[in-house]
């Protein structure tokens, strides 16, 4: 398939930033690289796999009923991470829809750079918002008609705007706002159209999670800071994420928390300071301040759960996993602010009829409140939080979203206990959580530079 003319892209953050389809294609397979080579002394070879199990099973048998048996079943095509296919929505999606659904779950930098190559192979996109500028520039999706969105008024401002409330932080970098909107001119921005260039869904605040069972506990938003990451006392018990566009800000904010460095703008960072940065990070490397460098949430659990981790990069569902296993994991809320991130489900450029249709129903169903449900409890959000407030408990609804102390025990998205009675959300409510934010996961202008660095950086 030949791909469009690569397009334009506006953004307030890197003005200048415009890259050739060629260089952006180096970029995401460069990027697939160094998602199929850990760093060497990596402290687990546990494979990547969602921790609930989300790879493709065997499709359920069709269910009975006044099925015209000679008309072909549409299929949708859903490339993503493990994050979000999961065999639970799978299910679910195709009882509800009456469409079969094919995941092809990956790591995050392996189906960027198969979207970006081969849109012809999938149909809708399930990823992050810092994957936009890879597939809006080579032409591998089109644009979004908020038309066929049947939920598109109760999207929040978060996604519009970038603030959940008028006094909220921004954050630097790809605030998905500055992402979403497809131009007269056919470039990306913040001026609101009639199309967008992905559907915006699931999001949520990271940082780092440590063990207080071996670390006094913090105070959210005082005491617990980057910096831990960095922390002398936990050299050789810290594990970071293998990702160049995540965990190169992790380490970024905790060497401006320690007050190594100093940055402008962290969500633009110049080559000078790149180098600054991972002269500094070498250094804290060869003296073996690195337990484990993780590509897959099941082996940020296990460098925590044996003893061989204290403090690491850590997502959402690690977090909760681990205390349901009993290990009284925390998730930071650093004073610094957090790290944030957006779902964002895009449509192949490939895309066209009854498949066309078949996706925007599915895109459709993701905004209908079941689903937004279900992965709010693995502390996850969605766009439109208050249509999937009717499928939850008063009592989970109150945890999950308004930061209050559990009045019974909530299980998780695999039936087991995840919050104990008495507990509240590590910090906080979701205003809370991102009025707090330090930077968005993002793409920058030095982006192609960074992953020689990281790479560097991961080979010791």
């Amino acid at each position: 398939m030949t791909l469009p003319t690569p397009r334009r892209f506006h953004s307030a953050t890197t003005p200048s930033s415009k890259l050739s389809r060629r260089s952006m294609l180096n970029h995401t397979a460069r990027c697939l690289a160094l998602a199929t080579t850990l760093a060497r002394g990596s402290a687990t070879s546990a494979q990547d796999k969602h921790a609930t199990d989300s790879k493709p099973k065997a499709k359920p048998e069709p269910t009975q009923g006044p099925t015209i048996l000679s008309k072909k079943r549409r299929v949708v095509r859903v490339l993503g991470t493990h994050v979000t296919l999961q065999e639970d929505l799978r299910k679910r999606a195709e009882a509800d829809l009456g469409i079969e659904l094919q995941f092809s779950p990956g790591g995050s930098a392996e189906v960027l750079h198969r979207a970006s190559t081969r849109p012809e192979s999938f149909d809708l996109y399930e990823q992050w918002s810092n994957s936009m500028r890879v597939l809006w520039q080579v032409g591998a999706i089109q644009p979004i008609e908020t038309k066929r969105l049947r939920y598109w008024s109760e999207i929040n401002q978060l996604t519009t705007t970038g603030r959940l409330t008028p006094n909220a932080k921004i954050g630097a970098g790809d605030a998905p706002n500055r992402l979403l909107f497809v131009q007269p001119d056919g470039a990306l921005g913040g001026n609101e159209t009639s199309k967008v260039s992905f559907l915006p869904y699931v999001h949520n605040v990271d940082s780092f999670g440590y063990d207080a069972g071996k670390i006094p506990r913090g105070i959210p938003y005082e005491t617990e800071s980057w910096s831990w990451l960095l922390d002398e006392q936990h050299q050789g018990k810290v594990a970071i994420v293998n990702a160049p566009t995540i965990g190169l800000f992790d380490l970024a904010l905790a060497a401006q928390a320690k007050g190594l460095i100093e940055f402008d703008d962290i969500g633009n960072i110049s080559r000078s300071k790149l180098d600054e940065l991972f002269d500094i990070l070498m250094t804290y490397r060869r003296r073996g301040h690195f337990r484990g460098i993780w590509s897959s949430v099941p082996a940020s659990v296990e460098l925590m759960k044996s003893g061989e981790s204290v403090v690491e990069s850590m997502f959402s569902p690690a977090v909760f996993d681990l205390k349901a296993q009993g290990v009284d994991c925390v998730y930071a809320s650093p004073v610094e602010g957090y790290r944030a991130w957006h779902g964002v489900m895009c449509l192949s450029v490939a895309a066209q009829g009854d498949v066309k249709d078949a996706a925007y129903e599915y895109m459709n169903w993701w905004l209908s409140g079941w689903p937004g449900a279900f992965i709010a409890k693995q502390g996850y959000y969605i766009s439109n939080p208050q249509r999937s407030r009717k499928e939850l408990t008063a009592d989970e609804w109150d945890y999950w979203y308004e930061g209050k102390p559990a009045r019974t025990d909530l299980l998780g998205t695999q039936g087991k206990v995840v919050v104990n009675k008495g507990a509240s959300r590590d910090g906080g409510s979701y205003e809370r959580r991102f009025s707090n934010i330090a930077v968005w996961n993002t793409v920058m202008p030095t982006y192609e530079y960074s992953l020689t660095r990281w790479n560097e950086f991961l080979s010791g």
